[in-house]
């Protein structure tokens, strides 16, 4: 199974990227993942579900721990894949 995920961070900072919304991207842009998309009004990136999922949570334990207060965040199954989903 493929996934999409959706997630912001908050709160906003128009004039610099606060650290929970740095750290968020850099779990995004670091793990195993495809098609990923940063921003600074929302993030998307897809891959494999155990990929995706392994990421959702070290991006929700890492972006609460540098300040956010709200993570707001959708997953979509875009797919089947065969295999070991990674």
């Amino acid at each position: 199974m493929r996934l999409r995920v959706e997630f912001t961070t908050e709160p906003f900072d128009l004039d610099e990227a606060p650290a929970h919304a740095v750290v968020a991207r850099e779990v995004i842009q670091s793990a195993e993942l495809d098609a990923v998309d940063v921003g600074p009004f929302g993030n998307t990136a897809e891959g494999g579900a155990d990929a995706v999922l392994t990421a959702v949570d070290e991006l929700l334990r890492k972006a609460l721990g540098a300040g956010a207060t709200r993570v707001s965040l959708q997953v979509n199954v875009i797919g089947e894949g065969g295999g070991d989903d990674k």
